[in-house]
């Protein structure tokens, strides 16, 4: 399978360190804004809830919790905007429903990869409706192009350039999730 990649843009060891960076990162921001608000436990069900975008962000957001040290919650949404074999977005879209109970909780939406800006756009309007304390975006990658909204992470693990990616959850069509580095699909097998 990999002889379909071509190099490793990213190796396994430099995720490794930088998701526990983030997780770090991440736990002491929520923390914080747990402790501002009373909350001296850290210890409160639901009050964090962690929302991975399906099915890119699965690896990381796995990853990722293991490092945070926060009761919290998992609350999934799958948003399509790659069809197939497409390398370029074709507009997000829900395809699933959204937790529906965030109001009042500090809430951290994970994906693998900002480019266009139009997923993260979509989840956060439709979860700023429920009125949740706090929302923060946390995505592995954001990819150095001209974004068609104005959209932006609190916490990214690498930019990267304009080059279609593979590994590490990011696929092209529904293939190549498994690879342990973030390596750059090879220009005759696209």
């Amino acid at each position: 399978m990999e002889h379909h990649v071509g190099r490793v843009l990213i190796s396994r060891d430099r995720i490794n360190d930088r998701v526990a960076e983030l997780g770090q990162k991440l736990s002491e921001d929520l923390a914080a804004a747990l402790r501002a608000e009373g909350d001296d436990t850290l210890d409160h069900p639901d009050r964090v809830v962690m929302v991975p975008v399906l099915t890119g962000a699965i690896v990381f957001v796995a990853d990722l919790v293991r490092h945070m040290p926060l009761k919290m919650s998992l609350r999934l949404v799958s948003v399509s905007s790659y069809p197939g074999q497409s390398k370029k977005s074709k507009g997000a879209s829900l395809r699933g429903a959204l937790p529906n109970d965030l109001e009042g909780r500090h809430v951290v939406v994970v994906d693998d990869i900002l480019d266009s800006g139009q997923t993260l756009a979509l989840v956060q309007e439709a979860i700023m409706e429920q009125n949740p304390a706090s929302l923060r975006f946390c995505v592995l990658l954001d990819k150095q192009v001209e974004k068609t909204v104005d959209m932006k992470a609190e916490y990214t693990g690498f930019e990267i350039p304009d080059e279609f990616v593979v590994g590490y959850g990011l696929d092209y069509d529904g293939f190549y999730r498994n690879l342990p580095d973030i390596m750059v699909l090879a220009e005759d097998h696209r």
